[in-house]
């Protein structure tokens, strides 16, 4: 088989020559890596890689393949993929295409045979940069432009083209308990399955739809799912999540989600150097002083020192740089987290959080039945 040049070019001009086993054509993005060993799979089709291409650290990616089954959303989200060696021939009962089958399915631009340590030490030193991949162009100076005039990460929405159009029924559990509605910034279906196993009938709405159209289905819970982009830039989602806390709705927020609470309650979200993306990532539960190992995939951060910390108790912290990874209100149903509790294909220590919110919704339940306990307690 005759293989086709790549070319990866980041803006401060290092270039990395290797082999097309992707799409063919031109991909511009913010250059990250991801630490994780297996999962590149849900990796490519996590909406929150919107407008990014993502580099994999482990050297040898493809092994067991892909299939229809271990996606996480409606397509493949990253703007392109970057590897040390790619696996042509997978051995997997469960694949039913390799990977580079798939990348050209979903019309994803790759490379592989590049120093992917060279690379990762350059967004630990410098920071995420942009870059482009091509097949096409092979000019340098051209390349090194484009680069340079792809959208900054800070400042974009892309929530927009992360989120649905039209609300749609999850698959109903078999004895509902509760009634959940889901927040679409980009929601990864694991979400949607493991609320599903812990008893809710599950409702995803679009990320412009109305706190008045959210209550209107008289939810126990809402859940503000992750996504892409800079929360900074989601100023219309924010009062719509201060009216479902001021009528005592309980609130989960993943990744995304829980930036857009840390915004709701006043505080601000600040951009890290290079993120946090990878299946290892530790962190400490504060009230319980338990580290889970969890997965994660972001690039900005909630500042705690910018939340009133009289109100809000800093729950977990990522104990490789201490930022702020978790945050609960003392005294509002609302409890969020930086991290991926639903991650598949894992870890799976933080799972409990979703039993957590189960256990929140109940007691509000409870309340509302009785008509206790409900009234305005702070102003948010």
């Amino acid at each position: 088989m005759e293989w086709k040049d790549a070319v990866l070019v980041l803006e401060d001009g290092t270039v990395f020559w290797g082999r097309s086993v992707g799409a063919e054509g031109e991909s511009l993005g913010e250059l990250v890596f991801n630490t994780s060993m297996t999962g590149y799979q849900e990796i490519l089709t996590d909406p929150s890689y919107a407008g990014q291409i993502i580099t994999m650290t482990y050297p040898h990616i493809g092994n067991y393949g892909c299939n229809e089954e271990d996606v996480e959303s409606r397509t493949v989200f990253a703007r392109g993929f970057v590897m040390r060696e790619c696996c042509f021939t997978p051995s997997s009962w469960r694949a039913s295409m390799s990977l580079p089958a798939f990348l050209r399915k979903y019309g994803v631009v790759a490379i592989d045979q590049v120093d992917t340590r060279k690379i990762t030490r350059i967004l630990r030193t410098k920071g995420n940069q942009k870059a482009v991949i091509s097949t096409i162009d092979f000019n340098i100076d051209s390349l090194v432009r484009k680069a340079k005039d792809a959208p900054d990460m800070a400042g974009s929405d892309y929530v927009k083209e992360a989120t649905i159009n039209e609300p749609y029924e999850w698959e109903l559990p078999e004895n509902p308990r509760f009634k959940v509605v889901v927040m679409d910034f980009g929601v990864k279906y694991n979400i949607l399955r493991l609320l599903r196993e812990n008893g809710c009938a599950v409702i995803v709405v679009p990320s412009t739809t109305t706190a008045e159209k959210i209550l209107s289905y008289d939810p126990d819970g809402v859940v503000l799912s992750n996504g892409p982009g800079d929360p900074a830039a989601l100023g219309y989602i924010y009062p719509i999540v201060r009216t479902l806390m001021r009528h005592n709705v309980p609130i989960m927020g993943i990744c995304l989600g829980h930036q857009i609470i840390g915004h709701a309650l006043g505080g601000r979200t600040y951009k890290l150097k290079f993120g946090h993306r990878g299946a290892n990532q530790p962190v400490m539960n504060m009230a319980t002083r338990r580290v889970e190992i969890t997965s994660q995939n972001h690039g900005f951060a909630v500042d705690p020192q910018s939340l009133d910390q009289e109100k809000v108790f800093i729950s977990h912290i990522h104990l490789n740089d201490m930022t702020c990874s978790g945050i609960a209100h003392k005294e509002l149903p609302v409890f969020s987290v930086q991290y991926h509790p639903e991650a598949s294909p894992g870890p799976h220590d933080s799972r409990y959080l979703f039993r957590q919110f189960v256990d929140l919704m109940e007691r509000y339940k409870k309340l509302r039945a009785e008509g206790l306990g409900l009234e305005k307690k702070v102003t948010v």
